[in-house]
C-alpha cells in the first residue's frame, strides 16, 4: 500500500482534456469540505496519464503521478485559471505503443493497449475509495468505463462547447462566451475603422453553443455552427446587408470550429488524431475569410470587402474564470461531495433548469448534446432565433432540447 493513509477515506480527484477557467476553483470545492470531512484527498496528475504511470512499489517517485492536497494548497490554486493538477488527453482503454509506461511495455506491447486492470490496482494500490475525474465528455466516457468496472466514480462536467449531456452548464463555458464577447467589442474597432468583415473563429466540434450565445448576445451579426451546413454565397450576402446597415460600415460573423460549407466536410490542421480519434481542427475561419473577399463583388457593386480574420482559440481558454465559472464548481465540487457523504456513485453532477442536481453518469455516453437548429437556429438568417425565452433557463438552450 502506498504512503496514503486513510481516514474517513481517499479522495482522489483528476482533471482531463483540454483546460478551461474553473478548474482550480473545483479541486478546491471538493478538497475543502472534504478535508473537513474527514477525508484524504489527493490529485491525480495528468489526467489519466498520471493513474496509468503509477509504479507500484513502496519506495517509487510517484510525485510525477499524484499529490497529497491540503487547503493550503487548494486555496492558492483556486485564484488562478488552468489547472494545477495538469491534465492530458490520455485515453487508457486506448494507449498506443508507444506511451506505455516503461515498466508496463513487456506486459503490453500491442499498438494499442488497454491499461484498465493497470488503472484499477493503481487507484487500489491509493488507497482511493471515490474518484472525482472533471472533464469532457471524452475523459468523462472513460469514467463511465471504470465506474461499470466497480470504481466509485462522481463526475464534474468541464468544457468550453458546453456539450456534455445531461447538464445545461459544463464548466468554462461563460468565460469562454464573456471572452469571445469581450474581444468581439475590442475587435469591432479596427473592423470599423477600415470598413471590414470581422470574421472570428471560436470553439465548437460538434455544438455551436460558443457561437450562439455570444450571437445572441450581440456579439455579432452571424454564426454558423457544426449542426447546420451553410452556403457561403447566403453567409456574403448577409454580411453585406449588415456592413451597409450599419453606420461604420463593418459587420461580424462568429464560426464554430466545425461548422462546414455545403457539400463540405469539417477541416482539419493535420490528419493527426488523439487518444479519442479527435483530429486537430482548424482552418474554417481563413477559409471563410478567403471565401467573403472573393465573393463580396458579387454582392457590393463590384467591390471588394476586405477581412479581418482572427481564431480565438486559447484566448479564451486561458486567465482567469469569471464570476460564473468561479461559483458553479465551488457548487459542483460541494456536490459531488454531499454524493460520497450519502454513499452514492455512478453519478454526473448537474445543472438542470436552473437548479443543481445529478444524474447516472451513463448519460455521457448514452447520447450527445448539440444545438436544436428547429427550436434555436434560424437557417435563414443564420443566427439564433429571439422568441420565447419565457421559463427558459440562464444560458438558454439546454440537455433537454
Amino acid at each position: 500500500m502506498a504512503n496514503v493513509n486513510k481516514s474517513r477515506g481517499t479522495i482522489a480527484i483528476l482533471t482531463g482534456g483540454g483546460d478551461v477557467p474553473g478548474l482550480n476553483p473545483a479541486i478546491r470545492g471538493v478538497t475543502i469540505r472534504a478535508l473537513r470531512e474527514g477525508f484524504r484527498v489527493i490529485g491525480l496528475r495528468r489526467g489519466w496519464a498520471g493513474v496509468i504511470d503509477i509504479v507500484r512499489e513502496k519506495n517509487a517517485d510517484n510525485s510525477h503521478c499524484y499529490t497529497v492536497l491540503t487547503e493550503d494548497v487548494v486555496n492558492r490554486a483556486a485564484r488562478t485559471g488552468g489547472t494545477f493538477l495538469h491534465t492530458s488527453r490520455t485515453r487508457p482503454s486506448h494507449v498506443p505503443k508507444v506511451n506505455v509506461p516503461e515498466h508496463l511495455r513487456e506486459k503490453y506491447n500491442q499498438e494499442l493497449n488497454d491499461l484498465t486492470p493497470e488503472v484499477i490496482k493503481n487507484l487500489n494500490w491509493l488507497g482511493v475509495d471515490y474518484l472525482i475525474p472533471i472533464g469532457g465528455d471524452d475523459t468523462l466516457s472513460y469514467g463511465v468505463r471504470l465506474s461499470q468496472e466497480g470504481v466509485k466514480c462522481v463526475a464534474i462536467p468541464k468544457t468550453m462547447d458546453n456539450d456534455v449531456p445531461g447538464t445545461d452548464y459544463c464548466i468554462g463555458f461563460s468565460t469562454c462566451v464573456t471572452r469571445t464577447i469581450n474581444m468581439a467589442n475590442d475587435l469591432r474597432t479596427s473592423a470599423g475603422s477600415h470598413e471590414r468583415f470581422l470574421v472570428m473563429e471560436v470553439f465548437g466540434r460538434y455544438a455551436g453553443f460558443t457561437a450562439m450565445l455570444p450571437t445572441m448576445a450581440g456579439a455579432a451579426n452571424r454564426c454558423v455552427i457544426p449542426e447546420h451546413k451553410f452556403d457561403i454565397d447566403h453567409l456574403c450576402e448577409l454580411l453585406v446587408e449588415d456592413r451597409a446597415k450599419n453606420p461604420s460600415n463593418y459587420s461580424v460573423v462568429l464560426i464554430s470550429e466545425g461548422a462546414m460549407f455545403t457539400g463540405g466536410e469539417m477541416i482539419f490542421r493535420s490528419g493527426e488524431k488523439d487518444a479519442y480519434g479527435h483530429a486537430k481542427l482548424g482552418g474554417i475561419g481563413e477559409l471563410v475569410s478567403a471565401r467573403l473577399k472573393e465573393l463580396s463583388p458579387k454582392y457590393n457593386r463590384g467591390r471588394r470587402i476586405n477581412v479581418i480574420d482572427q481564431k480565438l482559440g486559447y484566448t479564451v481558454r486561458g486567465g482567469s474564470p469569471d464570476a460564473i465559472d468561479s461559483i458553479v464548481p465551488m457548487a459542483y465540487g460541494n456536490l459531488a461531495l454531499d454524493l460520497i457523504l450519502d454513499g452514492l456513485h455512478g453519478r454526473l453532477v448537474v445543472l438542470r433548469n436552473g437548479r443543481y442536481d445529478n444524474v447516472p453518469l451513463e448519460v455521457v455516453t448514452a447520447t450527445k448534446k448539440i444545438v436544436n437548429v428547429d427550436k434555436h437556429y434560424n437557417t435563414e438568417r443564420l443566427r439564433p432565433k429571439y422568441e420565447r425565452m419565457e421559463m427558459a433557463p440562464l444560458f438558454i438552450m439546454t440537455s433537454e432540447d
